[in-house]
């Protein structure tokens, strides 16, 4: 996703800017090509460059994530007082952002003066929060030729979303009940440790806390030839949610383009008092998708009121904290049995970068690369993967490929295989997302490598 900073001047960088792409625990990101970089285990990454000339200098830092501390504001001065003032003498007043929302995560910046070698320097923050994680870039320079270089290292950052992370829920207690699904999964309820338990069911993933049930929808109706965000929510709630209900009231379809900070990727939401068909209580009932990416989630509380206390205040515009709602798909999570992998699971992915001339603006060519790869794993506890890749750049491609052998070992939520590259040991975070007819296989391997696979036969 693109992102933007409140930094921007119209300055024009002297370096190049394009290098490979880097991960870290949140995403990824396009590192300012040539400049130093510096890793501190369990900390940061740096990136600096030095004019050796002019003396002016840029540190861009990558802090790695800590625990939230409940809201953007509360992390933004938390990050600001650590990372900033307890660093450096700031010799004017910070000028601070009010928090946007994108793809899922809070975002907050501020930026301040101080003096480094009798230098003016600019210190620059930007925090993010969701998902139970807080984590900051901090950028620091003494000359202003390098604000553009900053701005085009933030807007190359890909954060995952909340459908794509597995950061914040960790399941307390594992069991499961094939016979109510007639599933060939060994587990099919989750009970996570901060008192919401899921459970898997035919047409959604039900997850409920008290008198609260949320549903995570699998069928995805098509939209693409709605205009307005409230017709493609009307579309959906008419679809997904109205044949269970009646007797509709206080019904509302939220309408902006425009909030939320993407008009592009807005929140789609619905709400009304119905009736449920099944039971005759009277309940107050919830749609939402957070962007286009999203998944359709159903809300059932008692009331308004109870809705507004356990998520958030939905405003008609700007204001609306959209964090709980949207991390609710985060509980489609299930562990996994060594018998429920027998077989063949594969996944794939692509990507592309065009290259500029900073100078001129003109193309310089364009980089691609796609690969695919497949586990099969066999009864008694072995595996085989293999792994084709191509890259090029401007029509000449490179063709690679790599397949290991070896042992499996499966504990609900972690997996160890051996024989990788080099012969080492691997070890893998897993779990299962349920999805209509099957599982979605996801393996997690810290912020050095993540696998999405779906199971071939």
């Amino acid at each position: 996703m693109k992102r933007s900073s409140i930094f921007l001047l119209l300055a024009i960088s002297t370096l190049p800017l394009i290098a490979q792409r880097e991960t870290f625990e949140q995403g990824s990101y396009a590192p300012p090509k040539g400049w130093q970089q510096e890793v501190k285990k369990n900390t940061y990454t740096s990136y600096t460059y030095i004019n050796k000339k002019t003396k002016a200098y840029c540190r861009l830092y990558i802090m790695l994530s800590i625990e939230t501390k409940g809201s953007i504001d509360k992390d933004f001065a938390n990050e600001w007082q650590t990372l900033v003032l307890n660093q450096y003498k700031i010799a004017d007043t910070a000028q601070v952002t009010d928090p946007i929302t994108e793809n899922g995560w809070l975002i907050k910046k501020g930026k301040a003066h101080f003096t480094f070698n009798n230098v003016k320097s600019t210190a620059m923050l930007t925090t993010w929060s969701g998902h139970n994680r807080t984590f900051s870039i901090l950028a620091l320079t003494n000359s202003n030729e390098y604000f553009s270089s900053i701005q085009i290292f933030l807007e190359s950052l890909e954060l995952k979303s909340p459908t794509d992370s597995n950061v914040g829920i960790q399941p307390a207690i594992v069991s499961g009940n094939a016979a109510t699904l007639n599933t060939k999964f060994a587990f099919t309820t989750t009970n996570s440790n901060d008192g919401w338990q899921a459970t898997e069911q035919p047409d959604w993933v039900k997850v409920s806390k008290g008198n609260t049930i949320v549903l995570i929808h699998y069928t995805q109706p098509d939209i693409r030839s709605f205009n307005n965000l409230d017709e493609s929510t009307a579309f959906v709630w008419n679809t997904l949610v109205a044949p269970r209900y009646s007797n509709a009231s206080n019904l509302w379809m939220r309408r902006s383009f425009w909030a939320d900070g993407d008009f592009m990727n807005g929140k789609y939401f619905g709400e009304a008092d119905l009736t449920e068909n099944a039971t005759g209580k009277r309940v107050h009932v919830v749609i939402y998708k957070n962007g286009n990416s999203g998944k359709w989630i159903e809300f059932i509380t008692a009331d308004k009121t109870a809705f507004q206390n356990e998520f958030s205040i939905v405003y008609p515009e700007d204001g609306t904290q959209w964090d709980k709602l949207s991390a609710m798909v985060n509980y489609n999570k299930f562990a996994v049995s060594a018998n429920d992998l027998s077989g063949n699971w594969k996944s794939s992915s692509g990507a592309g970068i065009e290259y500029y001339n900073v100078y001129t603006g003109n193309s310089m060519g364009m980089a691609s690369a796609s690969s695919t790869t497949e586990f099969i794993f066999q009864p008694g506890g072995t595996y085989t993967s293999i792994y084709k890749g191509v890259d090029g750049f401007n029509g000449s491609n490179r063709y690679v490929g790599e397949t290991y052998k070896g042992k499996c070992v499966v504990s609900n939520w972690e997996m160890t295989l051996t024989n990788r590259f080099k012969g080492t040991t691997e070890n893998f975070s897993i779990q299962f997302e349920a999805v209509k007819g099957g599982r979605i296989l996801h393996m997690y391997r810290g912020s050095i490598e993540e696998l999405h696979l779906f199971k071939m036969k």
